[in-house]
């Protein structure tokens, strides 16, 4: 991208193989609700909650693509990173509307077991939507990470549910499986990608709440899958700061070396 061209416009096919970048990063710049009935695989939601924290702490040297609803106010955004020193921006033309006419969608809610279309019924969500939310914008898998069910958290994973979705304090489901304790349930979404180091509005990220909170195993088993102990808040604080106990102060000094 040189000369007048601030980022560059792609199409679906041209998105197809950009999507096989590994350090690619994807940005759906849609409404929550929307974004969590549907989006690119690798996308993360983005909007005015997360997007100073995006744009001061992610690498400029890194590739983004930006999509939205029809391919306008991805320009904005765009135009943002721009401004922000970005090297190598694309958004995509015609936006999510293109992707989702052009590309095969997941398989369809009918094909959910009974045993999961049971569960989302019991616990508040639609039968047919693995990616609903219900109140803080909860979605059924970070709910079953909240109570601990690995079944269920297994379960909702082969169906293919996101791990990219945040609630309304900006918390990925990480962040309610360190709540639940569930040290095999925190080891399954490490293993199929989740951000360990995801920074929610306040800039907090899993390893602090866990420390401030005194969960201690979940503090060591963090620690043992490379939380990185040297994040700040927004407020200056890293979970050195935030120690609940001594046992989680002295895991945070042994990693620290």
């Amino acid at each position: 991208m040189t000369g007048e061209t601030a980022w560059r416009r792609v199409t679906v096919a041209e998105t197809q193989t950009l999507l096989q970048q590994p350090d690619l990063l994807v940005f759906d710049v849609r409404d929550p609700d929307s974004f969590a009935a549907g989006h690119i695989d690798a996308a993360r939601h983005l909007s005015g909650a997360n997007l100073e924290q995006v744009l001061m702490r992610t690498p400029k040297s890194q590739p983004v693509l930006i999509y939205c609803y029809h391919g306008n106010a991805s320009q904005t955004y765009a135009q943002m990173f721009r401004d922000f020193g970005f090297k190598t921006i694309y958004d995509l033309i015609d936006g999510y509307e293109a992707w989702r006419a052009a590309v095969p969608s997941r398989p369809s809610s009918a094909e959910l077991s009974p045993v999961l279309r049971s569960w989302l019924s019991e616990h508040g969500f639609p039968p047919d939507n693995i990616e609903a939310t219900r109140d803080n914008r909860m979605t059924p898998l970070m709910h079953a990470c909240r109570l601990g069910d690995q079944a269920m958290v297994e379960a909702l994973l082969e169906a293919g549910a996101s791990l990219d979705p945040l609630n309304s304090d900006g918390n990925n489901a990480l962040w309610l499986a360190c709540y639940g304790e569930n040290l095999e349930v925190i080891d399954r979404l490490i293993e199929r990608g989740i951000d360990i180091n995801h920074q929610n509005e306040n800039g907090a990220t899993c390893l602090m709440y866990a420390v401030s909170t005194g969960k201690t195993a979940v503090v060591a088993r963090l620690l043992a899958l490379g939380a990185d102990i040297g994040i700040k808040t927004l407020d200056d604080f890293t979970a050195l700061d935030m120690a609940a106990n001594l046992d989680c102060l002295n895991l945070l000094r042994a990693a620290a070396g």
